[in-house]
């Protein structure tokens, strides 16, 4: 792994974290791929304490060190939604250093996984992240990312992840979804649209669904409210019942982050705290 003084170096001052080497690289990401081996794919929160959701960071690395510096510590839980990498300009940086905070702080910090993370398995456009590393790198990358949580569930009636509802029997199904299957593709790309229906056709890839098929979901998973990312332009849905947020300054400096009080009940977007970065 790297050297404990570099790595106590970058946890103060994070813009270090480019100085790694290559090596320091390759074993930073071996030790973020031992914690992750640890954790299923359905995660459980606490019914103690807050939680932070950060939606998209897309190598946008001052989000990514102004959340880390204002709600690490104090009993938090921060949750990013994925989509860490590509459209910004320090895909690398921002990366890495969660690399290092989730090998770190494994019992603080999660990752879910986004579509920007299996450029292998789904290509997508714009993928400048992913086109800049060399073969090594980039199977390197695959590997790790590949091996990402899908969702978090809190006690209170949260749920969290990237994209759209898994039609499941119920929620502790989502530990089989197995890459590739058209449940994961439904969490990682799925899109939800302010109508009615269930499953409104496919745009680009990415499956749409609408209010018929979210209120079923949620009422068979036993939720209350859904936080999510993906979407840049639908902040909030459904009755304030699904809330989408995006923390990258890729679309709209107005980066916003949303604080869940884990032990109360929560029923609507109402019932967080939204904050911008």
């Amino acid at each position: 792994m790297p050297p404990q003084k570099l790595k106590e170096e970058i946890l103060k001052d994070p813009d270090q974290i480019a100085t790694l080497t290559r090596e320091d690289g390759e074993s930073l990401l071996r030790e973020m791929e031992g914690v992750l081996a640890k954790e299923p794919k359905l995660l459980q929160l606490p019914s103690s304490g807050y939680a932070v959701f950060i939606g998209d960071t897309h190598g946008d690395f001052d989000a990514t060190k102004n959340v880390i510096s204002r709600y690490l510590g104090s009993n938090n839980k921060v949750v990013f939604l994925g989509d860490y990498v590509d459209r910004g300009p320090q895909s690398m940086e921002n990366i890495n250093y969660l690399a290092l905070l989730k090998s770190t702080y494994p019992e603080d910090i999660f990752l879910l996984m986004g579509n920007h993370e299996v450029h292998e398995l789904i290509n997508f456009y714009p993928a400048d992240f992913w086109w800049g590393l060399d073969r090594e790198l980039y199977d390197r990358y695959t590997a790790l990312l590949a091996k990402l949580p899908l969702a978090v569930t809190a006690p209170n009636g949260v749920l969290a992840l990237h994209g759209a509802l898994p039609d499941m029997k119920k929620l502790s199904d989502i530990d089989k979804i197995n890459l590739g299957s058209e449940e994961w593709v439904t969490i990682i790309w799925g899109d939800f649209q302010n109508s009615r229906g269930r499953f409104l056709g496919g745009y680009v890839g990415r499956p749409q669904f609408g209010r018929d098929y979210f209120n079923e979901i949620m009422q068979r998973f036993d939720k209350n409210l859904l936080i999510r990312s993906h979407q840049p332009f639908t902040p909030i849905l459904y009755d304030n019942r699904c809330l989408t947020l995006f923390t990258s300054s890729a679309y709209s400096p107005l980066r916003t982050i949303a604080i869940v009080d884990l032990a109360k009940e929560i029923k609507t977007v109402d019932d967080l705290i939204i904050e911008t970065i």
